[in-house]
């Protein structure tokens, strides 16, 4: 009689401690999924940022054909922004992207009717749209990050994480060099 209450026990134990495995991967799964989403969502921000830089230039060259320097550097930029693979390549990519950018956009200081144009100034507000998207977007990843990171690390789950392979994710990060106090120069 009381080995078989002991079975039970057992069984009951077993039982508890498989199902608490199961969830505990399935929750899992469902946060680097989380994760895996919100880097598509930042993906598709980058792109239509990207769509919209050759017409960007496009209407630039057309005032400032003689600014060949500054065009072929945000060229340049965004052809390494496209090619760029994982949030730190990314990060480091897109930031020398909106710095080509900002010389780019000072220009129009110097060409009054740049300025005045109708397709520049358009251009200009859907990048700025697609900028406060891709702000948003990339906090979104780092909270998806953030909970899924948390979740391989925390006790008990970081045993079933470790034993089924789950390792943290990385964030999506300004540079180094880019964290310091701006400079501003008159």
């Amino acid at each position: 009689m009381i080995t078989l209450v002991v079975a039970g026990v057992v069984a009951v134990l077993l039982l508890l401690l498989i199902l608490f495995a199961v969830t505990t991967y399935n929750g899992l799964v469902r946060r680097r999924g989380a994760v895996d989403n919100a880097w598509a969502q930042i993906d598709v921000q980058l792109k239509r940022r990207h769509d919209l830089i050759p017409n960007l230039v496009e209407t630039v060259k057309g005032y400032a054909a003689h600014e060949r320097q500054t065009l072929e550097a945000v060229i340049a930029a965004r052809h390494h922004a496209v090619a760029a693979q994982g949030p730190q390549d990314q990060a480091a990519a897109e930031n020398m992207l909106s710095g080509a950018l900002k010389n780019l956009f000072a220009l129009s200081e110097a060409y009054p009717d740049l300025k005045a144009d109708r397709n520049f100034a358009a251009l200009q507000d859907e990048l700025a749209t697609s900028e406060n998207r891709i702000a948003y977007s990339r906090q979104y990843y780092n909270d998806a990050v953030l909970a899924y990171n948390n979740g391989i690390q925390t006790v008990p789950a970081n045993i079933v994480a470790g034993m089924t392979g789950f390792t943290a994710r990385v964030y999506f990060q300004t540079p180094g060099e880019e964290r310091g106090p701006v400079q501003v120069r008159f």
